[in-house]
Order: C-alpha cells, then structure tokens, then sequence
C-alpha cells in the first residue's frame, strides 16, 4: 500500500509497523503530527500527552523497562527538558527498544533558538539516525528499533522541520506484533548508584566500539560514486538539497546513522574524489568529525552557520548564484506581522497591563509571547518554558533590594505552559515569599501547537474523559494564599483584579479563564461557554469620531476607512468579544443587531 505522507505521519506508520506499544510527548512544533498521528492506531498502541518532554521520555523510559517498545517525541528545546533522564539512560540501556525523535528547526520557524541535537547523541553516546525522506522516515524507524535492541541502547531520531512537513510517497506494510519482553529484576544494570554506574560507563564505551563498526557496515550509510571531481558529504534532508543542486554530476556519501561516525567509510569515500563537500545544517557536526581524521573539507567556510540548507543557499554558496524566481512589485506587498487571533482571550489583559508603569512583565512560550509586540509592548522578556515566573520571581527579588523601589514583576504564561513546568516555578515564589504577581491565562487548551488536550481540559489525547486538573485547587496547593479567576474580556474586572494584586506585599496568581476562540468546545466547556460567540460587533458610524482607540485593541477584524474616517468591523471574521467596545470613549461599538 502507498501513500502520500509528511514525514511526521511517517514516522508514526514506522512506529506502528515496528510493534510499538506505547508512545509520550509534550506537543512543540515542527513534531507535534507525530503522536497526533500515532494515537489513531487506538488497537495497536497507548498514545499519551504529558505535562513535559522530560516526563514524556521517563514514561517510555518506564515502557521499555517494562519490556516494550516505546517512543518518546518532541521539539529540539524539549530534548533539554528531557535531558537529564536521557543521558542516566544511555548508561542503563533498553529492554524493549527505545527511540527519542528530536524534530529540530533550522531556521527557527516557531522556535525560540536553533540548535543543532545531534551533538547530543555524541554528548550522551547513543547511536543517531538521520533520515531524508519520508519513506526513508519511516523504514529507518523500524531499522533504529533493531539496533536499540541489539546494541542495548536507547536510540536519538533526528528529523528536521523540512522532513517532518514535506510530503513524500510511502509504500506501507503490515504491522509487526512483537511481544512484550519479559521484565528481569537487575539492580546492577538498573540502579545508577555510583558504584554501579562506574562499571556502566565503561559498557558504554565497549558498545560505542560496536555501534561504529555497524556504522561502517550498515546500508543506511552508502556511497553514490558518479565522478571523481566533487564528492558530497551529507545527512538527512541536506542530502536531498544536495542532489537536487548537484543532480549527477558528483559523488555522494549518504550518512543515514551519524553516531559513531563511520570512518572507514569516509576515509573510502575521501580516497575516491578530489573535492569534498560537507553539506549539513548548523553545527559542523560531521565536517569536525571528518576533518579529525585529517581529511581535507570545504563547509561552514562558505555555508552559513545558520538558517535551512535549501538548494537556493547551496547554489550561492559554491556557485554564487541565484535562480530566477518571479519578479513582483514589492511595494504592493502588505507586511503581516503574527497577531493574536480575533476575539483571542489573550487580548483584553495585555491591552490593559501594557498601559501600567513601573511594570516589568515577564513573558513565556506561547500564542501570547504576541503580547511583545506593537500595540501592547506588554512583554520584556521571553527564556524557555514555565520560566516566566522563576524569571519574574528572580528579578522582583532584586528590585525588592534597591531603595525607593517602586517595580513590580508579573509573570505570564498559558494553562498548557504551567503544567509544563510553571508549576516548579510558582513553589519558588511561593516558598520564597516574593510579592511577584503570576498571571495563568487559561484558554482551555494547548493553543499555539493546535489544540492538543492537557491536564486541564478534562480529556486525553485519544479521547478518554478524566477529571480536569483544577488550576485554582492546584495553586492553592502550592502555597498562595491570593488567587482571583477572572473573565479575561471583561477590561474592567482585568483592571480591578490588577490593583488588587499591585496593592498585595505578598505573592499572588490571576487566572484568566475563557476559552480559545478556535477551540471546538468540549461538553465541558460547553455547559460553560456555548453561545457566547454567536453575535458580531459592528460600529454606529454616526456616534464614531474616528479616535481610532478602538485600532489600538490589536484586533484583526478591526480596520479604519481612511476616506470616510471611521472604524470599520469585519463581520467575517469578529467573534463579538466586545474588548473594542469597552475601549471605545463614545459606546459607538455595539454587539448584535441595532
């Protein structure tokens, strides 16, 4: 059977044809359709969102333990959550076979930095493989299975975000059933006491040294000789770049394993052509592996550092130039800027914190890092996820040590963000007694990533009702003694609860509760919510006086008629949030019909 897959829903298929029977993961861009498309194999595998990467991997950490095969999936920032069980892992190794896929992102499309992960499967040293294709996508899968099992290793799956988004066709087959191993009690092997984990690393060594001599053997590693003038060296989607740009007219050394490095092979391959190439994206991960073997290489001498590796950079690289593309008028593009969405829960808060002075507001991962920009400027800071209240805390600390200090920090970060790790981060304040204000803007689900579910909405990834996380229970768990939930477009009450909080020399959490206005309502949310979008705004151009104060909301649906110089709504897309009719000084915006 063939199909026409992303290399994300081939993954799954890989996944599912190699026997797995359980599979975690926090939800991140570009690697989000992975589980998304594993948890439709229902009969066949347990597919699970957890509150973090680091508890996604530890979960099928577990299963593997337990005798199955497992797979854990996330973002390249997630593999640092994730890293402290990885690398315990690698010193214990598997009973079922066990893969990380990291979904890395050159040229951070959604992401806050770019890193390179393959540096931590030499870091940690467990094998990496690195696919091309989509159907490469999803053989290697099951090939990395084999391997963790063999070699007793947990295994990194490097996929980028051009691979995981590209669409490639897939020749599937059937499941395999494998059996869930028998669990063996093994302290030694286990329990990563210093005494026993002495004698681990030095298995690790010992199975490095067999991984490389499956590195210089295995298929997944071959060589495409075509001429002896240029040779490319090159791994996951970078190759496609290359044969796309190169076509036949030079040799390749395709690296589909990449830890260890398979140095006969390239020592070989090096001895076949008179100019190598090493095409890779970001880190000089394989050019500083090849050039220590005292083999000569052109790369990041003259191919960028950062950003994708596409064929149009090659070319400028070695050939400096450009292909033809289509000439446009530039001038008659529209610059558009990522906005909150109409009728986002987001808007009225920021459109009222970003008024106050003396206000340092710290921001988060998520739809409402937007909260930055033009016109709210409501953000000064941005680190990794749940560290906008530990940030927050830290820097009202210090504020709190100057004299005549009138600072206050708020924190802000979503529903799905806090349980991630934003939890840890309010005990800090809470048991170190900052009078930082915390803002959890709840909009009932895990928005920027596309809805997938969390602890708080009452369901889990493949459907099952269970009882929802109540956030205000769990704050007051964590020691705060303050804590209001509020209607987010109700500017007034976002106000008062803002003085409220501003007033307090102790810690105090403001949650925001309304639903994403993309959200499709759950029952839950239904009982609660349902009907509150169905009427529209419009604007009564006789009472407007064209302040344009109303512009200054940040809503997309909302624009101004420069000839006639009066506000305009558009009913298409306005979901009757009334945030711009509570800003408007003359009640010219209404809701419903007039």
């Amino acid at each position: 059977m063939k199909l026409l897959m992303t290399g994300n829903e081939a993954i799954a298929r890989g996944a599912y044809e190699a026997g797995v029977k359980y599979a975690s993961a926090y939800p991140g861009t570009p690697s989000t359709e992975i589980l998304e498309n594993i948890a439709m194999y229902k009969d066949s595998i347990l597919a699970e969102w957890a509150p973090n990467e680091k508890v996604a991997l530890e979960a099928s950490i577990g299963g593997s333990i337990a005798g199955a095969r497992t797979l854990a999936c996330m973002k390249h920032v997630g593999v640092n959550v994730a890293a402290d069980p990885l690398f315990t892992f690698a010193y214990t190794g598997v009973n079922g076979g066990m893969i990380l896929v990291s979904a890395d992102e050159p040229g951070m499309h959604s992401s806050q930095n770019e890193q390179d992960n393959r540096n931590y499967a030499k870091f940690a040293k467990i094998g990496l493989f690195e696919p091309s294709t989509s159907q490469e996508a999803k053989d290697m899968i099951k090939e990395a299975y084999k391997v963790s099992e063999k070699y007793d290793t947990p295994i990194l799956y490097r996929v980028t975000t051009r691979l995981c988004h590209s669409k490639g066709i897939v020749n599937c087959v059937d499941r395999e059933e494998i059996k869930i191993k028998g669990y063996v009690k093994d302290v030694k092997k286990r329990v990563t006491v210093p005494a026993h984990a002495r004698n681990l690393r030095i298995e690790v060594e010992k199975r490095l040294d067999k991984l490389k001599e499956y590195s210089n053997t295995t298929e997944l590693n071959f060589m495409e000789i075509n001429n002896n003038e240029i040779g490319i060296i090159s791994s996951g989607v970078c190759y496609t770049y290359a044969k796309e740009v190169f076509k036949d007219n030079a040799s390749y050394l395709k690296l589909g394993f990449t830890n260890p490095m398979p140095d006969k092979k390239i020592k070989e391959f090096a001895n076949k052509v008179k100019k190598i190439y090493v095409i890779e994206e970001n880190d000089k991960f394989i050019e500083d592996q090849v050039k220590s073997m005292g083999i000569d290489v052109i790369g990041k001498d003259i191919f960028p550092y950062t950003g994708e590796m596409t064929p149009d950079v090659i070319r400028k690289a070695i050939f400096n130039e450009n292909k033809e593309t289509i000439k446009y008028n530039e001038d008659l593009v529209v610059g558009r800027p990522p906005t909150l969405c109409s009728g986002c829960p987001h808007r009225g808060f920021f459109y009222e914190i970003g008024k106050r002075k003396n206000v340092m507001i710290s921001g988060d991962i998520g739809c409402y890092s937007l909260g930055f920009a033009s016109p709210y400027n409501a953000l000064d800071s941005i680190v990794c996820m749940g560290a906008s209240l530990s940030v927050g805390h830290g820097a009202q600390q210090v504020f709190n040590m100057k004299e005549n200090n009138n600072m206050r920090v708020v924190g802000v970060l979503g529903d799905s963000t806090f349980f991630h790790t934003g939890i840890n981060s309010l005990i800090d304040i809470a048991y170190n007694k900052s009078n930082t204000i915390s803002v959890i803007l709840d909009n009932r689900i895990t928005g920027m990533t596309g809805h997938q579910q969390n602890p708080g909405t009452g369901y889990t990834l493949q459907g099952k009702e269970v009882e929802e996380i109540d956030i205000e229970k769990l704050v007051l768990a964590c020691g705060i003694k303050n804590v209001k939930t509020i209607d987010p477009n109700n500017l007034e009450q976002v106000n008062k609860t803002l003085d409220w909080a501003l007033e307090l020399d102790e810690p105090s959490v403001i949650i925001t509760r309304w639903p994403c206005v993309l959200k499709k309502l759950s029952i839950k949310d239904k009982k609660e919510f349902e009907g509150v979008f169905k009427e529209k705004c419009d604007v009564d151009k006789k009472l407007c006086i064209g302040c344009k104060l109303c512009i200054k909301s940040g809503c997309p649906s909302i624009s101004f008629d420069k000839e006639n110089k009066k506000a305009f709504i558009d009913k298409t897309s306005c979901v009757g949030c009334e945030v711009c009719s509570q800003i408007c000084p003359k009640q010219a915006i209404y809701k419903g019909d007039k």
